[in-house]
């Protein structure tokens, strides 16, 4: 489906009926990233699953900014009549989410964190970033996922499922470049957001990958450990999975999600 919003478009998946859940794919991905969870969950909850600005179907020109993607969402939410959902980000869509809770904290029913983190970038990583931006603008897209896939799947599905190694590439190769380098851009300068975790008042799911290499486990604990007795924090590590639990091993990180979810009828 196709959101036209006033000098854009968003490109969405929306199914099932019931609590809404948005999920918010990571870096640089797109919404296919959530097909998993959004059709094992649409029978119980409803799931929008969007393509962030410069992915997928969405439009592609900017500004990028973690506050401006988390504008869009709340436009999108808007657009379909929704006054306040759950806001599943992983990796940048977890940094995403944390800009909703700074900027639309009234339109969050709960958050999940999946494989995230709450710091900026230091020094060392923000260079990184402009040298990626430099690859990308000068080979193209093909250039991320190269660079990329090595850390974005644990060792088990590098080893043993060729076929998520290559819809990972493939994703991340048809990526456009002026979203990648926007994208980047809006990496390099996300603000730290330590101190927002304190101010989170509604219930939060933290799952990280046994074996993420880009936000690891400790920094899943940070996140679980800086949130406060509101949000009745719940962690989950997936077993067997690198940065993309939700791809690497779905039943696992949906069962996470479903049991979360069940906790907000209560």
């Amino acid at each position: 489906m196709i959101a036209q919003l006033p000098g854009y478009q968003v490109g969405f998946d929306d199914n099932g009926e019931g609590l809404p859940v948005v999920f918010l794919h990571g870096f640089p991905h797109d919404r296919t990233l959530w097909t998993a969870q959004r059709m094992s969950l649409a029978p119980h909850v409803r799931c929008i699953v969007p393509d962030l600005r410069g992915f997928g179907h969405s439009s592609t020109h900017g500004p990028f900014s973690m506050d401006q993607y988390a504008d869009d969402v709340v436009a999108l939410l808007d657009w379909l009549g929704i006054e306040a959902a759950v806001i599943c980000g992983l990796s940048m869509g977890g940094y995403v989410a944390m800009a909703m809770w700074r900027r639309h904290p009234d339109r969050i029913r709960a958050l999940i964190f999946s494989d995230t983190k709450a710091g900026a970038d230091n020094e060392e990583t923000r260079g990184k970033r402009d040298e990626l931006i430099a690859i990308v603008k000068r080979d193209g897209s093909r250039a991320i996922a190269d660079a990329q896939l090595q850390g974005m799947l644990g060792k088990e599905s590098r080893a043993r499922r060729p076929d998520v190694v290559n819809t990972i590439r493939v994703m991340m190769a048809r990526q456009s470049v002026a979203g990648i380098t926007g994208a980047l851009q809006a990496l390099r300068d996300r603000p730290d957001s330590r101190e927002t975790l304190g101010t989170i008042t509604v219930p939060t799911l933290v799952v990280v990958g046994e074996d993420d290499v880009l936000t690891p486990i400790k920094e899943a604990r940070a996140i679980a450990e800086a949130l406060p007795a509101a949000a009745r924090v719940r962690m989950e590590i997936i077993a067997g999975a690198g940065h993309l639990p939700c791809v690497e091993r779905p039943a696992a990180t949906t069962h996470a999600f479903s049991d979360f979810l069940a906790t907000l009828a209560d």
